[in-house]
């Protein structure tokens, strides 16, 4: 067993985790960590795991609890990135380059720049690029973020009133579908299903379960049933009610309520009866 810690490194962002390395942090502490892109600083989120070697091979380590002097360093690194994507945005309007920078940030030891900007088609980049490393004399990263990420780093409120989930506390941002719409009988409006990002809600993962499970013993829109009145198509279904209503060949409605299957427990044991 190894123990770990699972670490943000910006507010809202995807927990890493890292081998503790017999450091004692509390969470919200900082602590420099070493990554496949240099050391880096990092807030402590989780408390201590446990966790099978097996399971996090390779697993990277907390070097050390970040002192004031690292703080220092770090609220440097972050001021001169701050220059760096004004300078990368005046560069990018000089070469005519179709780019928006939303972000800047320098690994703790300053080994690498990262910039990331949106786009509404792919840019070539090498030529900013280039002239970035012969100002900072470090290695330039540029990343251009989907819509999605746009969001997430950008944030605002949704429909719900709430700042949106990806910016605050969605650390993966899960696929969501069509059919995710179609199983909740939500209506096929894109100004009721679609985000701040333009694209399908989030939040639709949510209980996107729990209406497949409701669904079970419940019959399309449009299949024919057998009621009490005869053969009717069902026009309207009521999932989390288990209901639904169809209509018969005399125009006839007719509700119908799904009972839910028993399920009984198989005893090993017989019994007599009285």
């Amino acid at each position: 067993m190894v123990e770990i810690y699972g670490v943000e490194f910006n507010v809202g962002g995807k927990t890493y985790f890292f081998d503790r390395n017999k450091k004692e942090v509390e969470i919200g502490e900082y602590v420099i960590v070493e990554t496949e892109k240099g050391t880096q600083i990092a807030k402590v989120v989780t408390e201590i795991k446990k966790v099978s070697k097996e399971k996090y091979k390779g697993l990277k380590k907390v070097i050390r609890v970040a002192d004031e002097e690292d703080k220092k360093q770090d609220k440097s690194n972050q001021k001169d990135a701050e220059e760096a994507l004004k300078r990368a945005t005046k560069i990018a309007k000089r070469q005519d380059l179709k780019m928006n920078f939303i972000g800047a940030n320098y690994t703790f030891d300053r080994n690498q720049l990262f910039l990331t900007f949106v786009a509404d088609a792919r840019v070539d980049f090498r030529s900013l690029a280039k002239e970035l490393a012969s100002i900072y004399k470090t290695r330039i990263e540029l990343r251009q973020l989907g819509i999605r990420d746009k969001a997430k780093e950008v944030s605002g409120i949704g429909q719900c009133g709430r700042t949106l989930c990806c910016a605050s506390f969605l650390n993966n941002i899960d696929s969501v579908g069509i059919g995710m719409v179609k199983n909740q009988n939500l209506s096929i409006n894109p100004n009721k299903i679609n985000g701040q990002c333009g694209r399908l809600l989030c939040c639709l993962n949510y209980e996107d379960d729990l209406y497949t499970e409701a669904r079970k013993d419940l019959p399309q829109l449009g299949n024919i049933v057998k009621t009490d009145k005869g053969d009717a198509k069902v026009i309207y279904v009521d999932i989390l009610n288990k209901k639904y209503t169809a209509i018969t060949e005399n125009n006839e409605k007719v509700e119908v309520v799904v009972k839910p299957k028993k399920e009984f427990r198989k005893h090993k044991k017989s019994f007599k009866s009285k």
